[in-house]
């Protein structure tokens, strides 16, 4: 399937009027990317207790097509929840990089957005964004399922601006991969 979109703006835009179905391709592509997220939950504290009330019948988080997955080769959104620390990060790299594109990730509390409470502990990364590129930021301490539910929204507008046109919706910093997670920290 990749191939195909990689190849097809090419064609398109070879053939009279390809730009209209361009557009239309990239609206169909998008609407089924939009409602079917299927995240890989990575629930490292007591964040993931708020994520996992989102998923419960009050809020019911199925209704917007996120069904969680338990394998990064089948999920295309990387939900951390919670406090990563120096020696998670690598793994967390690894998993990112096994996931198919295109992928996002959602930061999930304070403590994976900056480390939170714990931002001077010699262990905490102060961000998740310093290892892997952030698609949606979730603030809180921590966050209400009500807050989850909002960041899907948000993502799936930005899920519907992709184009093919542009590398199918991956940012630069997504293409050229994640930071090193030894860098100016460690």
């Amino acid at each position: 399937m990749g191939i195909i979109l990689d190849k097809f703006p090419l064609i398109a835009k070879a053939i009279p009027g390809g730009q209209v179905v361009l557009t239309s391709t990239d609206y169909i592509i998008d609407l089924g990317r939009k409602y079917s997220l299927w995240p890989l939950t990575f629930g490292l504290a007591c964040c993931a207790i708020e994520m996992m009330v989102a998923y419960a019948g009050r809020f019911d988080f199925d209704r917007f097509g996120v069904i969680p997955r338990p394998s990064p080769r089948q999920a295309d959104l990387l939900l951390i929840a919670g406090t990563v620390t120096k020696k998670m990060a690598a793994p967390i790299v690894d998993i990112y990089h096994q996931m198919p594109e295109p992928r996002f990730v959602m930061a999930m509390g304070s403590c994976a957005n900056c480390g939170g409470p714990f931002y001077d502990s010699y262990s905490v990364v102060k961000g998740i964004d310093r290892i892997i590129p952030v698609d949606v930021y979730i603030p809180g301490c921590p966050p209400r399922p009500e807050a989850l539910i909002y960041g899907v929204m948000e993502l799936q507008k930005k899920i519907m601006r992709m184009k093919l046109e542009r590398g199918g919706g991956a940012t630069v910093q997504a293409e050229k991969g994640s930071r090193d997670p030894a860098g100016e920290d460690a």
